[in-house]
């Protein structure tokens, strides 16, 4: 199907979130209008941030009350647009036959409004590398778009994965529910850690990488689940590949793309460039606590190895987009200090 006009009218779902509030913006810079569908327009606290762009005094931004668990909430909204970037997330991933639900009415809000050409449906990182058994690394080390995480495990259940295996539910349904509808095409983005500035106070909670940055800066913040490094993508820059995805003319429905810049960082290092990249705030590093059980950190090393053997691809995101990922020491500073100035944030300083 098309990718949207330029210029023309996109609905973004989960827009007072952190991935969804830079699409906004990353949108509005492109010249699109927007509609932000937010849980409630009034709650300047978490939607005060979208009033401040300059769009939304124009009127090119608008901003609607949208519950996702209300079916029908899309209906009027998606008239109209020719894209959506549903980025929202369900309240609960270990309840698959509602998250079903909640695909099910967006999907066919998406239908009936006979204007959509393209969803772009946010799944994540674990929809490709989630695994029960990390010796799958070993026997599949190239993380890329085609593979998927281990479902004949029998202990990859709704309740121990129930996010990655929820992220894959909502993708095929919309994949194939466009495919029978025919008049619009569902794209996959799945986007890696994310990390950058935040726009709003609130979003320091609303995504567990900024969190852990806050964290750091606060002086205790854990290790790493199964010592798994960072995989950081910014949020700018997954906006952007968001957006590079409705308007390839060279993607096709039911495709995945990963957006990550392919870096692995230990979490201890991720603390340590804080320091490197704001010397100005003589940070005090701090190491991270351990959080696993004794029989899990008898396996640190083996782990380590794991996730050191995988072979991270991002070719088919750069290709289609055109999107070159930063380097994480801006991503970083410009996290760290938004922390500070947006959030209130105090780090804790070698001198105190």
């Amino acid at each position: 199907m098309a990718p949207i006009p330029a210029g023309g009218t996109v609905a973004v779902t989960g827009a007072a979130g952190f991935i969804g509030g830079w699409i906004v913006k990353n949108l509005l810079d492109r010249g699109y209008r927007v509609r932000a569908c937010v849980r409630d327009s009034n709650d300047d606290m978490k939607v005060g941030f979208l009033k401040e762009m300059p769009g939304y005094a124009s009127g090119r931004l608008t901003l609607h009350d949208a519950d996702l668990d209300q079916d029908g909430c899309y209906d009027d909204i998606f008239k109209g647009c020719q894209g959506v970037a549903h980025v929202s997330h369900v309240s609960d991933y270990t309840d698959h036959d509602y998250i079903a639900r909640v695909c099910d009415h967006i999907i066919q809000s998406v239908n009936e409004s006979g204007s959509v050409n393209r969803v772009v449906v946010t799944s994540s990182l674990a929809a490709v590398l989630s695994e029960m058994d990390l010796e799958e690394l070993a026997r599949r080390p190239v993380i890329f778009e085609d593979r998927y995480p281990d479902d004949a495990n029998p202990k990859r259940t709704a309740k121990t994965q129930g996010y990655s295996m929820g992220k894959i539910l909502a993708e095929n349904m919309f994949a194939e529910a466009s495919d029978l509808h025919g008049g619009w095409d569902s794209v996959t983005c799945c986007p890696s850690d994310n990390l950058g500035p935040i726009l709003s106070a609130h979003q320091k909670n609303f995504g567990p990488w900024q969190h852990h940055v806050e964290q750091m800066l606060l002086g205790k913040y854990d290790q790493n689940w199964v010592y798994r490094p960072w995989f950081p993508v910014d949020v700018r820059d997954d906006a952007d590949c968001h957006i590079g995805l409705l308007e390839s003319t060279e993607v096709f429905n039911g495709e995945r793309y990963i957006a990550w810049s392919t870096d692995a960082i230990d979490v201890s290092d991720v603390c340590a460039g804080i320091s490197e990249v704001l010397p100005e705030l003589d940070f005090r590093v701090t190491g991270p606590v351990e959080v696993h059980p004794e029989r899990l950190q008898q396996r640190e090393a083996r782990y380590r190895e794991l996730w050191a053997g995988c072979d991270c691809r991002n070719d088919r995101i750069r290709a289609i987009t055109g999107v070159e990922f930063r380097e994480f020491d801006e991503t970083l500073r410009d996290c760290v200090e938004s922390l500070i100035s947006i959030a209130g944030i105090e780090p804790v300083r070698n001198q105190t």
